[in-house]
């Protein structure tokens, strides 16, 4: 056999001699390193060099292919005649087991060669898998990757040889001209790549008889970068400053590249900061990009006072200004906003009516005081507008002010929040809801029986607010009951959440129709350890959800009978606490995910987080044999006052069990079970509350009361502040908090 080279060359030597092919281009991009008399060549590219498998297809030579390691592990070995090195593949050339010329071009073994190898054939072949078929001929390896049968996909080599005319002349038929330097370009790619460019190069207007174009008002280094993207299809926007990712989404919108459009906004709410909101956000409105306008809005809502103090803010357009402090999410002081907006005045001196930009500022949410002190010294607003701002706030009633309504919390010592009273203050507003303990981490106050004025907070300014969210101490299973107000002046209290009556435990999730706020009192009335009520986190917003509520108590749609609901399982034997309420409902066998007890004494009790208006269950009983069980449910808001809400002692049930029932509140859930077909223990795996279904598929159940039963409830009003029910308080023990 005869091969196509001679003897003190190796197939590098070939294809630059035989073939006219330079050394810069075996590949096109790539470099040669080394290329011994021994033909141990390694070719480093990001290409895969095609010329080389096309000439080894050609004269039938087999490929084979490894990882990195087994060719350089390989290299030195007497079957390698050639190879190439493309990423993570290794192909590698070998000459036929019985070439003479096979002794002229390969290596000889060396010295410490390792042991049990056999040299009658290619190692690679013996070591490395064979190639896959695209890989095994040159016409495979030519479909493209995952190309089905019959389909070819070359989109790489198409974006690869158009990329090789960015900034090359030839074949170039336009001049495009930016600050006097020029690009040459290709009228038909620019024209395909962009309509802006098809209705200049070819709509019959002035440009299109031209070879050379100005391009005015136009960033030279954003240019250079859009007309890469152009040819290629790539650009790297982490390499770029700020402003010139904004030039470049200027262009990308001036040339109607949506998609790059929309890859630059997905970059630039990645790495949005308090120090580049400002012009990302006067970009995103000059350019209409709605997305990039609410993400910056949102950020911005969110670190308000930090936005009117940054020297950035003084750089945003009247526009971008006059929007952003007309929002009503946009939550600060009002006499924050007004310094604010008084410093970009001074900063901005070509507005002709500097007065015009203090319509935003809403001047009755002010103090009297700030109105004298603060607003009347600027005279940037007329003494008639501060008097009617005053008789607003005589006139109007608190819920119909235009107040400021950030859906964030804003009990939060950057928004003026403090604690008035209560012992231990600085604890409650920390933000910290994970480092406490007996001895720190929360505030406090004494339950006294005359009444205490518990803990007192005061809001920076009023604002509107529907949602309070609060931790009480929970490092033991103790409940607390408590009652929330809120006021604006400290002498008008109106009660919003009435908890007197029922247990609650850790977090609290309340709910109340809308109320104009600046003053919160929270008073505890009871702790099942000691006198005196904890809390460890505070939180006060106002919120868009819709909640739907009956007699003051949140009626649930999901599950709250879950451990990040508060949920905890106060009786009952599981080799995992809480597994009845972990969610899990196919992992479950003989040994583990179930919750039992032993028939005839104990039960599985439950206790939620907080009182709800609950109207159904559901319950999955093991179910990994035929056995079947019976059992009643029974519901409370204190654990000595018991309801049963289904009874199934008389029926056979097997698996999934869906209760429905007539709406009350419940706090406490007991499932008692009363008979085993197998043995004498209830096993229950899951347990939701209310049940997760559609309320067409839940099956009505008629409650009748059992023998087991229990008292009636009587629910209490959201104003009544009755007695309570007889609470047991067991002496505090040494060291509780």
């Amino acid at each position: 056999m005869m091969y196509p080279y001679e003897k003190k060359d190796c197939v590098l030597s070939y294809l630059v001699k035989h073939l006219a092919v330079p050394v810069d281009q075996i590949p096109a991009t790539g470099r040669v390193p080394t290329c011994c008399s021994q033909c141990r060549g390694v070719v480093l590219t990001p290409q895969p060099p095609l010329l080389v498998v096309r000439l080894l297809n050609q004269y039938k030579m087999p490929l084979f292919a490894g990882n990195k390691t087994q060719f350089q592990s390989n290299i030195q070995r007497p079957t390698s005649l050639r190879s190439t090195l493309h990423q993570d593949i290794v192909v590698t050339m070998m000459l036929p087991s019985d070439s003479p010329d096979r002794r002229k071009y390969c290596a000889k073994p060396k010295s410490n060669q390792p042991t049990g190898i056999s040299t009658r054939k290619p190692v690679a072949q013996s070591i490395l898998p064979p190639l896959s078929p695209l890989l095994s001929m040159s016409s495979h390896h030519h479909l493209g990757p995952n190309a089905p049968t019959g389909e070819i996909e070359h989109i790489n080599f198409l974006s690869e040889h158009i990329g090789k005319l960015y900034l090359n002349d030839e074949y170039s038929d336009v001049i495009l001209t930016v600050d006097g330097q020029p690009f040459h370009g290709h009228k038909v790619i620019l024209a395909a790549r962009s309509d802006y460019f098809r209705a200049l190069l070819f709509g019959g207007m002035r440009e299109s008889q031209q070879t050379e174009i100005e391009l005015k008002g136009t960033s030279l280094v954003a240019f250079k970068s859009l007309l890469k993207y152009i040819y290629t299809g790539h650009i790297s926007l982490a390499n770029l400053k700020e402003d010139v990712i904004l030039d470049v989404l200027g262009l990308a919108h001036q040339y109607g590249f949506v998609d790059l459009e929309a890859s630059i906004s997905d970059y630039l709410r990645d790495i949005l900061q308090i120090r580049n909101v400002c012009i990302i956000y006067d970009a995103a409105r000059l350019y209409q990009l709605q997305f990039l306008t609410k993400v910056c809005g949102t950020f911005m809502d969110r670190h308000a006072l930090e936005i009117i103090h940054h020297d950035s803010f003084l750089q945003l357009s009247p526009y971008a200004v006059k929007e952003l402090l007309s929002r009503d999410s946009f939550y600060a002081q009002e006499v924050e906003i007004f310094r604010a907006v008084c410093q970009w005045v001074t900063a901005s001196p070509d507005i002709e009516n500097a007065s015009t930009m203090m319509s935003v500022v809403r001047l009755p949410l002010m103090s009297l005081s700030d109105l004298l002190t603060v607003v009347r010294p600027t005279e940037l607003v007329s003494p008639d507008t501060i008097l009617d701002a005053i008789q607003e706030q005589i006139q109007s009633r608190n819920s119909d002010m235009h107040y400021r309504v950030p859906e964030e919390n804003v009990a939060l010592a950057r928004h003026g929040t403090q604690v008035l009273q209560g012992e231990m203050r600085n604890a409650l507003l920390d933000g910290d809801s994970h480092n406490y303990d007996m001895e720190r981490g929360y505030t406090r106050h004494a339950i006294n029986e005359t009444g205490d004025h518990g803990v007192l907070i005061k809001l920076g300014t009023q604002a509107i607010v529907n949602h309070i969210k609060m931790l009480l101490w929970d490092r033991d299973l103790r409940s607390y009951s408590y009652y929330i107000e809120v006021s604006m002046d400290q002498k008008d209290w109106v009660r919003v959440i009435d908890h007197t009556r029922y247990f609650c435990r850790s977090w609290q999730y309340l709910y109340f129709p809308s109320r104009v706020v600046r003053y919160i009192r929270i008073v505890g009335t009871n702790n099942t350890v000691n006198k005196v009520f904890h809390i460890v986190s505070f939180e006060a917003m106002f919120t868009h959800k819709e909640v739907k509520l009956a007699k003051g108590l949140v009626v649930p749609k999901e599950n709250v009978a879950m451990i990040d609901k508060s949920a905890t399982v106060i009786e009952g034997v599981s080799r995992s606490r809480n597994a009845l309420l972990n969610g899990d409902t196919k992992n479950y066998d003989w040994d583990s995910g179930y919750t039992c007890h032993q028939l005839g004494s104990g039960a599985l009790l439950v206790q939620l987080g907080q009182p709800y208006m609950i109207h159904s269950m559901r319950l999955l009983l093991w179910d990994c044999d035929s056995r079947s069980y019976s059992y009643y449910v029974e519901v409370s808001l204190n654990m000595w006052d018991w309801e049963v809400v289904a009874d199934k002692t008389r029926e056979i049930c097997q698996s999934w069990q869906t209760l429905r029932f007539e709406p009350r509140p419940v706090v406490f859930i007991r499932i008692v079970g009363t008979h085993n077909t197998a043995n004498e223990v209830f096993h229950c795996v899951h347990l939701e509350c209310p049940a997760q279904c559609e309320d067409s598929a839940l099956p009505s159940v008629t409650i009748t009361p059992s023998p087991v039963a229990s008292c009636p409830l009587n629910l209490p009003a959201i104003e009544d502040t009755a007695s309570s029910p007889p609470v047991v308080k067991p002496e505090a023990e040494e060291g509780d908090p």
